[in-house]
């Protein structure tokens, strides 16, 4: 017979406790229940902005790979094929932007966040820079110039039965390629400089 607590009588609760040895019991398939639950929703999944995004303004997507610690993103399709006209070394100017690093040796700062460089080819000035996802489809990339003059954008992931595909859909070959062979050796360089 179950128990009811003396202040339960007097509230007139319809909460009943059971009686120690049926707790014990209830207790032990509770325990048994929750151990053969499944654990999708109860774990958190790491964050991971490691793919393809296309940027906010949608004329280019940016590849983001893992390599050696490191986050670095490289154009990896363009609405137009450009060259990176502004950047200040003039032996820079003619290289296409298709393949260049944008986002340079970001590393794990928090949870969530990851801080590095980024390269702005439309002035040719790299920034400090932070990324962070918003949801597992939307990544927020932010840049910062004299540590406090900050600007912002949310990029989208690509599914990834779209990547190397060309604006009309058709299938192509990846110009790009694996994207940590094309920032090897790079960390901590001038992307100016040394990022041919």
């Amino acid at each position: 017979m179950p128990y009811q607590l003396s202040f339960q009588r007097e509230l007139h609760l319809p909460i009943q406790i059971p009686a120690p040895r049926t707790m014990r019991s209830w207790l032990y398939r509770l325990a048994v229940v929750l151990a053969l639950a499944p654990s999708g929703n109860l774990s958190a999944q790491p964050a991971d902005p490691t793919g393809e995004w296309l940027v906010a303004d949608r004329i280019a997507r940016i590849r983001i790979a893992n390599c050696g610690g490191s986050l670095w993103g490289v154009v990896s399709w363009e609405a137009q094929p450009g060259v990176d006209e502004k950047n200040p070394d003039p032996d820079l100017r003619s290289r296409p932007t298709l393949g260049m690093p944008v986002l340079l040796d970001m590393t794990q700062s928090k949870s969530n966040q990851w801080e590095g460089k980024i390269y702005n080819a439309k002035d040719g000035h790299t920034y400090s820079a932070r990324i962070m996802l918003s949801n597992p489809r939307t990544l927020r990339v932010e840049g910062c110039f004299l540590g406090f003059l900050c600007g912002g954008e949310n990029w989208t992931r690509v599914e990834s039965n779209t990547v190397g595909r060309s604006a009309t859909g058709s299938r192509n070959a990846d110009p790009v390629g694996d994207v940590c062979s094309k920032v090897s050796g790079l960390a901590g360089s001038s992307h100016e400089r040394r990022l041919k």
